[in-house]
């Protein structure tokens, strides 16, 4: 049985510059970012390898850029060590990085997908642009007290909750400016290790991307999806889907949910699923990893 499994990153991971091991040297990876092009009309190789970070670092292009610098990484990879895609049986995405996976679990087209992303990150920087608000990373602080925090901090009215679970002490808690302003010191004076705002649009994976939600429905709507044709695991309830329909309807949630990632790890890892390779650009699926389970064995593809 296949035992590999494929994580891909999600928003976060993109540096500029991402993209240029792949294509000097993959002609596969070269031509994933030429049918972008075509899809998106504009060069989304030229913002990766060039900038400026500003333009790469908004939603509007960053999600775009990292769903194609993943596949054409997973591309190069399919090239030059087709074993490892061969062997690979599972596959999870952080956030974005799920609609990558749902590509290479052949549940939608890649013109398909990218089409969807691009309009999933203009509704959801529209929908940041409505609301002033952001997200913060707590270090070292357990679950139940930055929840505490979270409503010690929010005033009446306002958003403000966890976003992410991403490994053990490590949880991005999501909402209002001022909430995620408040929230960053009354964690330390809770007893974190560090709080540390995040440099992204806005506070993802909350209601306040709710008018972002149906947008992406409707993009979604227009999509034929097949099931996938191996488990892909979801973000929003850390378990593997195969209705399409399903599927659909989850990918629209998922804007307004927390990701279970940390969950999601210890599914692929309590089903037998390993070595863990992280395909895309940077290297923070790997560390997460590491945090949740110090023996599980992780690759990944420079890119």
């Amino acid at each position: 049985m296949s035992k590999i499994a494929f994580l891909f990153p999600g928003q976060g991971a993109q540096s500029v510059g991402m993209g240029r091991q792949l294509v000097e040297s993959s002609p596969e990876a070269r031509d994933c970012f030429a049918q972008a092009q075509a899809i998106l009309g504009y060069d989304l190789l030229q913002i990766c390898l060039e900038g400026p970070a500003e333009k790469l670092d908004s939603t509007v292009y960053s999600q775009p850029a990292l769903f194609v610098t993943s596949l054409a990484a997973l591309a190069w990879l399919r090239a030059s060590q087709p074993a490892v895609v061969e062997a690979c049986g599972a596959a999870a995405g952080l956030s974005l990085g799920e609609y990558t996976a749902l590509v290479f679990a052949g549940v939608m087209s890649f013109e398909d997908g990218l089409r969807v992303v691009q309009e999933r990150g203009r509704a959801m920087q529209d929908a940041a642009d409505a609301v002033p608000s952001g997200m913060v990373s707590i270090l070292g602080l357990e679950a139940d007290k930055i929840e505490r925090v979270c409503e010690d901090a929010r005033a009446e009215g306002e958003v403000l909750q966890i976003a992410n679970y991403l490994c053990p002490g490590n949880i991005v808690v999501s909402g209002h400016k001022g909430a995620c302003e408040l929230a960053a010191d009354l964690a330390v004076k809770a007893g974190a290790m560090k709080a540390i705002p995040l440099a992204v649009a806005g506070a993802f994976h909350t209601p306040i991307m709710q008018p972002a939600v149906e947008r992406l429905a409707a993009a979604l709507a227009g999509v034929p999806m097949q099931p996938p044709r191996i488990p892909v695991v979801s973000n929003v309830d850390a378990q593997v889907h195969t209705d399409p329909e399903e599927i659909r309807s989850l990918l629209t949630r998922q804007v307004v949910s927390p990701v279970m990632w940390e969950a999601s790890q210890r599914k692929l890892l309590a089903d037998g699923y390993g070595p863990h390779w992280e395909v895309g650009p940077g290297r923070v699926l790997r560390g997460l990893l590491k945090r949740i389970d110090r023996k599980a064995a992780a690759e990944g593809v420079e890119c």
